[in-house]
C-alpha cells in the first residue's frame, strides 16, 4: 500500500504525542562568538587604501548608535576565514582596539574578478538591543520520497530572525528526512524556536517540499521532407515506364 502525505503526519503526531519528536524539522547551529584582530587608520582615500591591502590588510570602517564611527584594518586571512563560518550572519568580536566591539558585518566590497573582500563595513551593535537579520538554512539529512523518485524543492535558502546579538544562531539547519511522501512540506511553523530568538519570516512559507516530477513531452518524429520527395518521384517515374 502507498505510503501518503497524510500517512506520515499522522506518524509524526504520534511520536510528538510520546515526545519522539519535539524538533523534528529544523535544528539550530550553536552560536559561538568569531573574533576579527581590528587597527586604526589614520590616513583614507584609495591610494592609502591600496598600500593597505598590499600589505595583506582590508580596510574597514566601525561604526554604531553608540560607536563613534572610525577606519580600520582587518588581516585579510582572518576575514576571509570569518565569512567561510557564516560570519555575514554572526555576531564578531572586533578586538585590539581598547574594550572588544561586538559588531555585525553590515556591508562587504568584494572584487568583481576575484571576489577577494576589499572593504567592509562593521555595525557596531548596542547592548542589550535586538537586531534582525537574515541567517542562512542548511538543508541535511536524505528523503524518502527523493529516493521513490520525488523532486526536493528548496524554496527558501535563509529566513529573517530576531534576537539579541548573542542569540544569534550561524545557520539552521532543515532536515528534509522527514519528507517522505509527495507534496509533503516543511514549513516555518514546523521550526522550534530558540530561547530569545524570533522569527520574522511568516509561520506558513513553505522552506521545502518533495514534488512529483514533471513529466517529459515525447517530440513528434520530424519529417525528412527530401527522403518523401525522392520516394514520390522514384514512384512517379516507375509508373511512366513504357512496357516492354
Amino acid at each position: 500500500m502507498p505510503y501518503s502525505s497524510r500517512d506520515s503526519t499522522k506518524c509524526l503526531r504520534r511520536l510528538r504525542a510520546r515526545g519522539l519528536a519535539t524538533a523534528p524539522f529544523i535544528r539550530h547551529t550553536p552560536t559561538h562568538m568569531l573574533t576579527l584582530t581590528i587597527t586604526p587608520r589614520q590616513t583614507k582615500g584609495s591610494e592609502q587604501a591600496d598600500l593597505v591591502r598590499a600589505t595583506g590588510q582590508m580596510p574597514a570602517v566601525v561604526y554604531g548608535p553608540k560607536q563613534t564611527a572610525m577606519s580600520v584594518s582587518v588581516p585579510l586571512a582572518q576575514m576571509e576565514a570569518v565569512l567561510r563560518h557564516g560570519g555575514e550572519s554572526s555576531l564578531i568580536e572586533l578586538q585590539g582596539e581598547g574594550a572588544p566591539i561586538a559588531a555585525l558585518i553590515h556591508a562587504i566590497d568584494r572584487d568583481p574578478v576575484t571576489n577577494i573582500p576589499r572593504h567592509a563595513d562593521f555595525y557596531a551593535v548596542e547592548k542589550g538591543a535586538k537586531v534582525t537579520l537574515t541567517v542562512p538554512l542548511s538543508f541535511i539529512g536524505e528523503s524518502l520520497a527523493a529516493k521513490e523518485g520525488a523532486n526536493i524543492v528548496k524554496v527558501m535558502h535563509e529566513i529573517e530572525v530576531e534576537a539579541a546579538p548573542d542569540k544569534l544562531p550561524h545557520e539552521i539547519e532543515v532536515d528534509i528526512s522527514v519528507l517522505v511522501a509527495l507534496n509533503d512540506q516543511i514549513r516555518v511553523s514546523d521550526l522550534r524556536v530558540l530561547p530569545g530568538v524570533e522569527f520574522i519570516t511568516e509561520a506558513d512559507e513553505v522552506v521545502a517540499l518533495a514534488q512529483a516530477p514533471a513529466e517529459e513531452e515525447v517530440d513528434a518524429p520530424v519529417l525528412d521532407m527530401d527522403a518523401i520527395e525522392v520516394e514520390q518521384k522514384g514512384k512517379g517515374e516507375t509508373e511512366a515506364e513504357p512496357e516492354a
